[in-house]
């Protein structure tokens, strides 16, 4: 029976660069993958519109850290011995140059995430990791000096060491051979989904944008500012997309139902905002409202507001009743939309949940229940906003767990 230095569960993000970074660490170590698709690193392919959002362009744990719901403790730390400047020289040493965007986030120059795929497999093959795929579920038995392993179609092996890397999954049993180790796996439910709109009355916009934005959920703390996009079926773009990271327990137990408001013009104070538009008032009194959007706001946008506000078209501000203009007001700053429903892009699901941190050495990403098995990326309770910042997860927590695998690895 084949006996391996370390098993790596999952073929993905994390559990690649995990075996990279031990076989770098620790030349000549015998490393095999198991992935249970027949699919290697999907995630990366389909990231980004299939540019692979590689990682973040922020470059203190600090700050760094501050963009996971989950996990932020636990990041700061790991995020001193490796974050995204490290994943930025890591893959440019190896020939893959990584541009920044406005918003900060990070693509290969080529702006394909076969770039990065490419780059994988020759490192692969230059430390020449052994890779299964098709593998289906993997069960894992625990012995006094090695793990067995048998995947769903009879593979048997032995291991010194696991890594498992297996992502976020919406179905708890996935992580039910977790529970079975003696793990604690905390609910996985969806992070980084849009809003649905019960009612539809923005629909007719769909595809407008508004580059700073505030959304917020009613009665709640919960609140983002940043690009809004209306879609056909409600409110997408990254303050959306961020808003549903931080509320994802809260929007779970409310059935994903609730009141989200829009501020078109960011954070905004409601004086201030009334005042501006006295002074509008005062000064352009001949000026048609209609036709003429104020804050920068895109025409068809505004002029959706001023319907809502029951501004006829041919109003012209020294006409406008005060009346209206509150309502005006309230729907530049306090725009109701009633969410029913989320949409998840099933490719790209993100978990909240996963390995409870507890049971996990904040050092090593070794399991405090079971000796010499160790987690990285997604499986953990771990998850970050959108724009990179889970990546970088995957490739922190596979780093720390690689070092401490290759430190214990003894060559036979």
């Amino acid at each position: 029976m084949q006996v391996y230095d370390l098993a790596v569960i999952g073929g993905g993000a994390a559990g690649f660069f995990g075996a990279l970074q031990t076989a770098e660490m620790k030349p000549g170590s015998r490393i095999l993958i198991l992935e249970k698709s027949n699919k290697l690193l999907s995630k990366v392919r389909i990231s980004g519109g299939g540019r692979c959002n590689v990682t973040h362009a922020c470059f203190e744990p600090g700050p760094l850290s501050r963009h996971y719901p989950r996990g932020e403790k636990l990041l700061k730390n790991l995020f001193r011995a490796f974050q995204a400047k490290d994943t930025v020289a890591w893959f440019a040493s190896r020939g893959v140059n990584l541009k920044v965007e406005d918003d900060g986030r990070m693509f290969p120059d080529t702006d394909s995430s076969e770039t990065i795929i490419d780059c994988f497999r020759r490192e692969a093959q230059r430390h020449r990791v052994a890779i299964e795929v098709g593998t289906g579920e993997v069960t894992v038995q625990p012995g006094p000096a090695h793990f067995s392993l048998t995947t769903q179609h009879g593979m048997t092996l032995q291991a010194h060491q696991v890594l498992v890397a297996t992502g976020g999954h919406a179905n708890p049993q996935a992580y039910q051979w977790l529970a079975a180790l003696g793990h604690t796996v905390v609910r996985p439910i969806p992070s980084l989904f849009t809003l649905n709109d019960s009612q539809k009355d923005f629909r007719d916009l769909m595809g407008i944008a508004v580059p700073h934005a505030e959304v917020r959920i009613a009665t709640t703390k919960f609140s983002e500012t940043g690009p809004v996009l209306i879609t056909h079926w409600g409110l997408s773009g990254p303050a959306v997309i961020r808003l549903s990271a931080w509320a994802a327990a809260y929007l779970h137990e409310a059935h994903y139902q609730c009141t989200a408001l829009v501020s078109w013009i960011g954070p905004a104070q409601e004086e201030a905002t009334r005042q501006l538009l006295q002074e509008h008032k005062a000064a352009h009194g001949k000026q048609r409202i209609y036709s003429h959007p104020l804050f920068s706001l895109p025409q068809r946008l505004w002029q959706k507001l001023c319907t809502l506000a029951t501004i006829d078209e041919s109003r012209i501000w020294a006409e406008l009743p005060q009346k209206n203009l509150n309502k005006l007001l309230e729907y530049l700053i306090r725009c109701p939309f009633q969410i029913k429903g989320k949409t998840t892009f099933k490719e790209e699901f993100v978990t909240c949940g996963g390995v409870d941190l507890k049971e996990i050495n904040p050092e090593t990403l070794e399991s405090r229940v079971v000796k010499n098995l160790f987690f990285a990326g997604e499986v953990l309770n771990i998850d970050g906003e959108t724009g990179g910042f889970n990546f970088q997860a995957a490739w922190t927590t596979s780093h720390l767990a690689a070092r401490q695998i290759a430190a214990t690895i003894q060559h036979r």
